[in-house]
């Protein structure tokens, strides 16, 4: 084999090493990769059971519920986009500033019954922040951040009243 022949073959080797190599890396992101999803998302197109996501939307007032699982705190609280609501489990210590009310996002799975089983529960750090995956999905149900701040997530599921 001449030599020019020999280094079209190093040169195709190493051309379909490195596409193979992409292919599986580009595989590993996309089945490690976290979704964000709001609850309304849930209720239209629920992710694959197993695979984990971040759920983000406002704490509903009222539905935060203190539990004891043998030696583990945990907490059960609804997450809310305003238009659909997902209850949440964790097990842990939830973080100061978690409050019912504010805006939080948790990472975590969808159980084998429907709700959503948190590892991770973050809070946002003060009352104008917000995770901008977050903003953009509240953006597409109505709210208008030039307005002010997202209505209190109490008003969320209110009946409307016109008048």
């Amino acid at each position: 084999m001449k030599r020019k022949h020999q280094r079209m073959l190093l040169v195709g080797g190493c051309v379909l090493g490195l596409s193979v190599a992409t292919i599986l890396v580009f595989q590993a992101f996309r089945s490690t990769g976290e979704l964000f999803v709001i609850p309304s998302k849930i209720a239209a197109v629920a992710p694959k059971n197993g695979r984990a996501f971040r759920l983000g939307g406002m704490v509903e007032q009222g539905s935060l519920q203190r539990l004891q699982d043998g030696t583990h705190p945990t907490v059960s609280f609804r997450v809310s986009d305003g238009i659909a609501s997902e209850t949440v489990t964790y097990v842990g210590i939830l973080p100061d500033l978690f409050r019912e009310g504010q805006g939080v996002v948790a990472l975590g799975k969808l159980a084998s019954d429907g709700s959503f089983v948190a590892q991770e529960v973050l809070a946002k750090h003060d009352e104008n922040y917000m995770p901008p995956d977050m903003a953009d999905e509240l953006k597409k149900t109505g709210w208008n951040p030039n307005k002010g701040s997202p209505p209190a997530a109490a008003l969320w599921n209110a009946p409307k009243v016109s008048g």
